[in-house]
């Protein structure tokens, strides 16, 4: 067995036992354990620690003395494959963070460790220091953080939180900034209007109050911002010759062709339907939440690195869908949800247009062509795009602003800060109230039959059913009048006779790990797979896309 070599996982009594039977057989051994010692065991809840306790076993010191077995600590075993009649594992070590040649066994850093953490030992159900690993036999201790804290883990796109949060500290902004931009490319845009499920994950929270995560992505852009500093994404030398092809430019596709772009790929066209880059970053969100100019400048920064965006070109009319498969190598679509959905109410169709306009369309126009409004403006819904549409037809200038929403405010899926901005504003909002029907008048709305509610037993969505109260109905009286109960997507674009798995919702079914459809060459992401939802989540999903956009390209 001179020639053989044998990986073992675990350095507890039957790891080391089995290290040390290996070696005496003539192997090269390489024992791999995810504490920071051998037969590390975790300090008692109590902190009194016997040293009966310990691991004790005659065989721990030849082990470690032993030249053939090569010991590797807190180290985590990521991929295991076979190949050519052996096999080969993929292993990442962790730094070690105390010297225990130095460490008098005194146990002072427990005390005084500032760092509190969910406890892993008791199911999260208490806390712990992060000085927390240790051997009473050998007195080895360790400070130990986990890989990928809750707030990092809560972000769609795993934002290193921790170490851009720490640079913010220190004072290195740019270093921070840097950081964000490892994956996410509009962090000044994304800073101003990301919900921040991070900071709800915060353990902070349980101290005081969460880390403003999201408003400090938003502070080191603006440092940049301020000071007239012009980056450059670099690119590789190296360079890819296929290209790449991608259906929108919404925070899904920029992503996407941003990582592209820092892999190699020189060839990467992103085809746009609007006038305009970002997609509903720029037509769905107003002015007053994200300024267009910020977003046009980090937008510019990703076509600095060779990316072209043909705006105004419209997949399925200006350039069919089977041409771009066939002048391209790969396209990833991120095309987003566009497409209001209606109220099915009678009226609604008759008046369309006239009076009543889906929030999507309401949005992008004011967007585009900014208008005066006059009269009343009811807004239904009870989401951010029904908050954003009431805010923006106050700033239009209508003189009264209503939101209808058919249960109470406790329900209302906007973002509670977004809710009471508006109230602030002078939106009024009435809860518990649904539309029956659209009123109009010589070709024009002119009202809508409205009918009180009340709460009944709770829904799929853990929320409680709204039910119509017999006889209640009433009428309000309006001149514009906006739905917004969701978007949908428009996949018009596709060819009548397209073969694409699609869900019920009219939404793309992809390979949740590298986002490619069921059609070779062909990926997907953002809302288009998700149905609408927040624009960090579409970013990972054009990071995800990139990464599987390069290993199906580089394995042809």
């Amino acid at each position: 067995m001179a020639d053989n070599r044998v990986l073992i996982v675990g350095g507890g009594p039957e790891g080391v036992k089995a290290a040390r039977q290996k070696s005496e057989e003539g192997a090269q051994v390489t024992l791999v354990e995810k504490f920071p010692s051998l037969g590390a065991e975790r300090i008692p809840r109590d902190r009194l620690i016997r040293s009966d306790e310990g691991f004790i076993n005659p065989d721990l010191d030849k082990v470690r003395n032993d030249s053939n077995i090569h010991i590797l600590p807190y180290s985590d075993i990521q991929k295991v494959h076979s190949g050519e009649g052996a096999y080969f594992a993929r292993i990442i070590q962790h730094g070690l963070r105390v010297d225990n040649t130095k460490c008098n066994d005194c146990k002072a850093c427990i005390k005084v460790c500032p760092v509190n953490m969910l406890d892993d030992f008791n199911e999260g159900l208490g806390f712990r220091t992060a000085v927390d690993f240790y051997n009473p036999v050998t007195a080895e201790y360790n400070i130990y953080k986990e890989d990928m804290p809750v707030c990092q883990r809560s972000c769609p796109l795993n934002l290193d939180i921790r170490s851009y949060v720490g640079l913010i500290a220190d004072g290195r902004y740019l270093d921070s900034l840097k950081t964000i931009r490892d994956r996410l490319p509009l962090p000044g845009s994304i800073g101003r209007v990301c919900p921040h499920p991070c900071e709800t994950a915060c353990n902070r929270q349980y101290l005081d109050e969460p880390i403003s995560i999201c408003f400090l992505k938003r502070f080191v852009a603006d440092v940049e911002l301020n000071e007239g500093i012009e980056p450059v994404y670099e690119t590789p030398e190296k360079t890819h010759p296929e290209k790449v092809a991608i259906v929108g430019a919404g925070p899904a596709g920029l992503t996407c062709a941003y990582h592209l772009a820092r892999m190699g790929y020189k060839e990467i066209q992103i085809f746009e339907a609007l006038p305009v880059p970002g997609g509903y970053l720029w037509v769905g969100i107003p002015e007053y939440r994200l300024p267009k100019k910020l977003l046009q400048r980090e937008v510019d920064l990703i076509c600095n690195m060779g990316v072209e965006i043909q705006y105004e070109t419209r997949i399925g009319e200006d350039i069919s869908f089977e041409d771009l498969r066939k002048d391209h190598d790969a396209v990833f679509i991120g095309a987003g949800c566009h497409k209001g959905l209606k109220l099915r109410v009678p009226g609604e169709e008759e008046y369309e247009g006239q009076g009543i306009i889906d929030c999507v369309t309401f949005l992008r126009e004011q967007a585009l062509n900014p208008t005066e409004g006059k009269g009343k403006l009811i807004v239904i819904g009870g989401g951010n795009a029904a908050i954003d549409s009431a805010r923006v037809g106050w700033r239009m200038g209508f003189d009264e602003v209503y939101i209808l929403y058919r249960r109470t405010k406790k329900e209302m899926p906007a973002n509670p800060w977004e809710i009471d901005a508006a109230e602030h504003e002078g939106v009024i909002l009435q809860y518990l109230a649904a539309p029956v029907e659209i009123l109009g008048k010589d070709g024009r709305a002119t009202g809508m039959k409205c009918i009180k509610m009340e709460l009944g037993e709770p829904d799929a969505s853990g929320r409680r059913r709204p039910v119509p109260i017999e006889g209640s109905e009433y009428v309000i009286d309006a001149e514009t009048i906006v739905p917004a109960i969701s978007q949908g997507t428009n996949l018009e674009f596709l060819p009548q006779d397209h073969e694409f798995s699609l869900s019920r919702w009219n939404t793309f079914e992809i390979d949740e790990d590298t986002c490619q459809t069921n059609i070779p060459g062909v990926f997907a992401g953002g809302d288009v797979v998700t149905g609408p939802d927040i624009a960090i989540r579409a970013v990972a999903a054009g990071r995800n896309a990139a990464m599987g956009i390069d290993e199906y390209l580089r394995s042809k």
